[in-house]
């Protein structure tokens, strides 16, 4: 076999005769430049400034959860450490009264929030009722969560004091002879608390509900309506499992503490509002760092068991089985397999 025909083996000829070959070109190696590196430099800054005021602080809160460490008056008692002693107070006494405070006043917020939001919300979004005004509503409507949370404090503290106007009108209507002191009661002060909680976050709640169920595919609205399905069907089993990551980004962001301010921080009456932020700031204003870290350690916990449960409820494929089909789909799947292996 001869050498395959290159040009950079091409043969110089004179009067018929090979007189040499001519030399192959040297091949140039080309440098592969790599930008990956520019990738890295670019992220570093996120990662730097994530373990600066994100990872030191967790582990330092973690750390100082085992010591005693607090401040009294100029003396500074501790680093001592103390193993699991914080823990066992915690559970012990303050942290079922406080973590039930807190899921109550939340319950008292979030309810009629949702209910009212998601009423609006579907009203807002049905073409078929045609609603005038609509932009002038929703202005109304949102208007409220651009007020601070302070001045919504200064002016329910306002209305609803001994003195007040509310107590002046029931007082003249004759549904009262004694002023009511809302805010010293135990469920006058839970309920006035709900009451702020959903005035100030009714309105960004219907205007997040009404984007999700404007983002639903209309089509399947009408394959829906064509299969005679009713409006309240088309509501459970389109627009509610469709919108269902809004609702529960909502359901997490109305925790946010409204006791703090509506209760000066101290959650009375006898600190029946007092919730977990309270008491953790509580404890950071004492200068507690000891039960402090104890008590964000526990919310970090329990903040940490919530995301896996709504990750896997958001990533979880709904196919319209229930739990005892599903149960009898997995035997059916089992017997097969095991008839497969048995063939084999």
């Amino acid at each position: 076999m001869g050498r395959a025909f290159c040009p950079s083996h091409f043969p110089i000829m004179k009067k018929g005769k090979v007189i040499r070959m001519q030399a192959p070109a040297k091949e140039t190696k080309r440098r592969s430049v790599s930008y990956a590196k520019w990738g890295y430099i670019f992220i570093a800054p996120f990662f730097i400034v994530f373990a600066l005021f994100q990872l030191i602080p967790l582990g330092s809160t973690i750390y100082y959860s085992f010591f005693e460490y607090y401040r009294s008056g100029l003396k500074i008692i501790g680093p001592t450490f103390k193993g699991v002693d914080n823990y066992i107070k915690l559970l012990s006494l303050d942290l079922p009264r406080y973590l039930g405070n807190t899921m109550l006043m939340w319950i008292i917020g979030f309810v009629p929030q949702i209910t009212i939001s998601l009423l609006l919300a579907v009203w807002f979004t049905d073409n078929r009722l045609r609603i005038r005004l609509q932009p002038f509503f929703k202005t109304v409507i949102y208007m409220p969560n651009l007020i601070m949370a302070s001045a919504f404090a200064m002016l329910f503290f306002a209305l609803f004091s001994d003195n007040g106007p509310v107590n002046a009108v029931l007082m003249s209507m004759g549904w009262t002879t004694e002023p009511i002191s809302f805010l010293n009661t135990v469920w006058g002060n839970r309920a006035l608390v709900g009451l702020m909680n959903f005035l100030m976050w009714f309105g960004n709640t219907t205007i997040m509900l009404m984007a999700a169920i404007m983002g639903v595919d209309p089509t399947l609205y009408e394959a829906a309506e064509l299969d005679g399905c009713t409006p309240n069907q088309m509501f459970w089993k389109i627009t509610i499992p469709l919108i269902r990551p809004i609702l529960v980004y909502v359901m997490i962001t109305s925790m946010i503490d409204v006791p703090q301010i509506l209760t000066n921080g101290k959650g009375g009456p006898d600190r029946t509002s007092t919730t977990m932020i309270m008491y953790l700031n509580n404890h950071l204003f004492s200068k507690n760092y000891g039960m402090a870290g104890a008590v964000s350690v526990v919310l970090f916990l329990v903040c940490a068991v919530l995301c896996v449960v709504v990750y896997f409820s958001l990533t979880k494929e709904d196919d319209g089985l229930s739990k005892a089909q599903h149960n009898e789909l997995k035997a059916a799947k089992k017997v097969a397999a095991k008839a497969a292996k048995g063939g084999k």
